[in-house]
């Protein structure tokens, strides 16, 4: 339900959009969950393989700031639909 109408006192007006349409956009965003997570993983081993590359080759480089890119987007990619869902942002839920 839309926070915005709940707290003006119009929730009844609300319009929830057919099952068709938000059937085949749950595939979709769980298809780029599934991708997300998948990119997330392959960085973390892409930059510990790079790691430990440099390390036998006698390199001295950092990499804990790569580290910390990758997973900074991961949680980035984790948090973007709860945090959306908690601020009330359902811009498909207005009024008819």
């Amino acid at each position: 339900m839309n926070a915005g109408l709940t707290a003006i006192g119009m929730a009844d007006l609300a319009y929830d959009p057919p099952s068709t349409v938000t059937a085949q956009l749950d595939t979709v965003l769980g298809y780029i969950a599934w991708l997300v997570t998948a990119a997330g993983v392959a960085g973390l081993l892409i930059v510990g393989t790079r790691m430990a590359l440099a390390l036998k080759t006698g390199d001295a480089e950092e990499h804990l700031k790569e580290y910390l890119v990758v997973l900074a987007a991961c949680v980035i990619a984790a948090c973007a639909g709860p945090l959306v869902q908690f601020v009330g942002l359902d811009f498909w839920n207005t009024a008819s």
